[in-house]
């Protein structure tokens, strides 16, 4: 599954959006587009930017919150993990 930090969602594609919309924010963390400890843009963003539903942002952010990505804290928002996996500088 690879997705650049610049694609959209194809929502003809046999990989469901969810997983899309993953890779996607995982290529921009990796980029450097949201830096460690700071917000991701909220779900309601995320569904204006990509036409995704609520349900599968949340499904989408779930995803990278198991992978130890993201970190989400309550009434605040969803912020990147001090040493995103699969960082450069993850394995110090």
């Amino acid at each position: 599954m690879d997705f650049g930090p610049d694609d959209e969602i194809e929502h003809d594609d046999p990989i469901p959006p969810y997983r899309q919309l993953a890779a996607i924010l995982r290529a921009q963390i990796q980029r450097g587009d949201y830096k460690p400890r700071r917000p991701i843009p909220s779900e309601e963003r995320l569904v204006q930017d990509f036409g995704l539903s609520r349900p599968t942002v949340r499904k989408a952010i779930r995803v990278l919150v198991d992978e130890g990505i993201l970190f989400v804290v309550p009434q605040r928002g969803t912020y990147v993990a001090e040493k995103p996996a699969g960082s450069a500088d993850a394995a110090d």
